[in-house]
């Protein structure tokens, strides 16, 4: 971590995240491209998500979660930083010529050779199929259904734990300490992500949110009775309200979302820790 001399009140307490590892400033030409974010808006402009707009321009690398190239060892060139994800990136160079980017792992550095078979070595960066992976193995960037790509454990710093094999599944315990069953036909990488310290960035001042894409927050006992049902009232008002609830009337802080219904209910052993 990097932290700031207090020479501006947004300075005071404001740190990030140090970048002594990278190796390249560009991305690969080949592998990006400029893109417009949605900034919460839908097919129709309207606004879907709230607090969502500006945002430093940026451009896209394209990130190979899948690693269909099987059996193939690819050598990792540079590690790169990107900014629309929490965790660093590497360009990987396949023996066959082929340059692709992928996640980076901690303590993944150049030269090293990754790959992505079932006879693969349990090492950091390597890929394989879930019934391959010995209990007490912490992996990311795991797929959900056989050959869809990566999907869970993609932030910055993070790891699943493999706890056991249940044949046709394997229960992993993920970041948010849920266990859950994945089929052990999935894929996953072996280790944990890199830019482990993210989670301790103190932003500081509100322009650098206004960088990330965020925009301000307002209070509901702040707002008019129209737009809230904590608004209005003289000077500070209490709530009003028997529970906490949201803009739209719905309850909040303990009230269960999730579907009834949902899929993949069935797949959950333990639900996160709230």
């Amino acid at each position: 971590m990097r932290q700031y001399k207090p020479t501006t009140s947004g300075r005071r307490g404001m740190s990030v995240a140090s970048r002594p590892i990278l190796t390249s400033q560009k991305p690969l030409k080949r592998l990006s491209r400029g893109f417009k974010r949605a900034v919460g808006r839908n097919n129709k402009g309207r606004i879907t998500t709230r607090h969502k707009g500006g945002g430093h321009k940026r451009v896209y690398r394209f990130v190979d979660f899948g690693q269909e190239k099987q059996n193939m060892p690819a050598e990792v060139i540079t590690r790169e930083y990107d900014p629309n994800r929490t965790s660093f990136i590497a360009l990987v160079g396949y023996h066959d010529g082929d340059k692709r980017y992928m996640l980076l792992p901690q303590d993944m550095l150049e030269g090293r050779e990754v790959i992505a078979s079932e006879e693969a070595p349990i090492q950091p960066g390597n890929r394989l199929p879930l019934k391959c992976i010995p209990v007490g193995t912490f992996v990311y960037n795991v797929e959900l259904h056989p050959g869809g790509g990566g999907r869970l454990v993609r932030a910055a710093g993070v790891g699943a734990e493999v706890l056991a094999h249940d044949a046709p599944y394997a229960l992993l315990r993920l970041p948010s300490k849920e266990v859950r069953k994945v089929h052990e036909r999935c894929w996953a990488s072996v280790g944990r992500l890199s830019r482990e310290e993210h989670r301790f960035v103190v932003i500081g001042k509100a322009g650098r949110s206004r960088w990330l894409g965020k925009r301000p927050t307002v209070r509901g006992s702040a707002m008019n009775p129209v737009d809230h049902p904590y608004g209005g009232g003289e000077g500070r008002a209490m709530r009003g309200t028997r529970r906490p609830k949201n803009m739209w009337g719905k309850g909040v802080r303990g009230v269960k979302t999730r579907h009834k219904k949902k899929y993949s209910s069935k797949y959950i052993i333990e639900r996160r820790k709230k």
